[in-house]
């Protein structure tokens, strides 16, 4: 390990049932005037926003909501709740949802104090130096947006879905996270949830340096996530199975995972937000779709750093039983591993190639070049 660095992660986190009893405390340390964010009915639907609203109501906080917010959060959804932030000088911003909510909720937090343009602040063409404290309550185990700094979002009108953050501005204050709030989330969306917490782990694993803990720490978070994925899925009001998932997800992205490393690839991510802007598939199917592809892409090129996953994760050597492993994961819990089986055609090949090479699809660590996204998509289709 020859990296310096420093370890920050400041948010405060709040984990378990009856966890919700100190949010009207919380959020009454930042102001009383509440932007409230949640998304596109499940929170109504399940009780949870109620839950939320009773204690903003009873506890005298001035709220003021918007709701409806995309799986893939967009553009559109950060300027019109950015909106209604500013017409109602809002102090503090509380979330409710998944990773779209969260990811929404941190470019609203940007943008506000200096009234700045949402896509300058995605591409780092306006640098906020002020934030609205954030606070979020989490009901899906998927993104670990709730502990860090960084959020994802698209753009349809440029065929853009970028990441970016600032910290620390951007890190939430505090994350609430009780275990029974994920209940209502059906198998779907459980399993794309189980797939994007391995693939953070994944990420940081083919990140730039070296450090032996950090690898053990992300083959941790994939096994965890590996075991629980079929024991959550047939018992989805298991409060012990769903925590663990939880908390598999906030340390997935939480920086525990590239302690002693330069940060994590993200090509396999680059690539797969292409089919989210296109296709609006879900993130966590994109990814199972992406991964497999990009380890056959790299067999050859990194043979011992592949051999050193499936050695930790799979206890083998053998690069192409390791994928098929992979693979076999990803469809027991019902996620795709190829777009040909999801009936995609030779013309959406053609597309997604050259949404590709515009968004200059790449990783940080392992560069893709014009050649390796044709050869990375007809793996896709394999």
């Amino acid at each position: 390990m020859k990296n310096q660095f420093t370890i920050n992660n400041p948010v405060v986190l709040h984990f378990g049932k009856d966890i919700l009893k100190d949010l009207p405390g919380v959020i009454s340390r930042y102001g009383k005037r509440v932007l409230f964010l949640y998304g596109k009915g499940s929170a109504v639907k399940y009780g949870y926003y109620q839950k939320i609203r009773d204690l903003l109501d009873e506890n005298g906080f001035f709220v003021f909501e918007y709701s409806g917010i995309n799986p893939n959060p967009s553009t559109e959804d950060v300027e019109a709740a950015y909106t209604e932030g500013i017409n109602n000088d809002i102090e503090v911003i509380l979330a409710l949802g998944g990773g779209s909510v969260t990811d929404t909720a941190k470019a609203v937090s940007l943008c506000i104090p200096e009234r700045l343009p949402v896509w300058d602040v995605v591409k780092y063409k306006k640098k906020p130096s002020k934030a609205i404290p954030l606070i979020t309550v989490l009901t899906l185990a998927a993104t670990g947006s709730e502990m860090n700094a960084f959020s994802v979002i698209q753009n349809s009108e440029t065929k853009e879905k970028l990441g970016f953050g600032y910290p620390p501005l951007s890190y939430p204050k505090h994350s609430f996270l009780n275990p029974e709030f994920t209940y209502s989330v059906p198998a779907d969306y459980t399993a794309y949830g189980i797939v994007d917490i391995i693939a953070h782990a994944f990420e940081n694993f083919f990140g730039g340096g070296d450090s032996s803990l950090a690898d053990r720490f992300a083959v941790s978070i994939i096994k965890e996530a590996v075991h629980y994925a079929p024991l959550v899925l047939k018992e989805p009001e298991n409060y012990e199975y769903r925590a663990n998932i939880m908390l598999q997800s906030a340390c997935a992205l939480s920086g525990i995972t590239s302690y002693g490393k330069e940060g994590g690839d993200w090509g396999v991510h680059s690539a797969a937000h292409v089919l989210s802007v296109l296709y609006d598939m879900p993130h966590g199917a994109s990814l199972s779709i992406v991964y497999p592809a990009w380890f056959r892409l790299q067999k050859n090129r990194i043979p011992e750093r592949l051999k050193r996953l499936a050695s930790l994760l799979f206890d083998t050597e053998n690069i192409e039983h390791f994928i098929t492993l992979t693979e076999d994961f990803f469809l027991s819990i019902k996620s795709p591993v190829s777009l040909k089986t999801e009936g995609f055609s030779e013309k959406d090949k053609s597309k997604i190639i050259h949404v590709m090479r515009q968004n200059k699809v790449s990783g940080n660590n392992y560069k893709l070049s014009s050649d390796d996204i044709t050869a990375l998509v007809e793996l896709m289709f394999s």
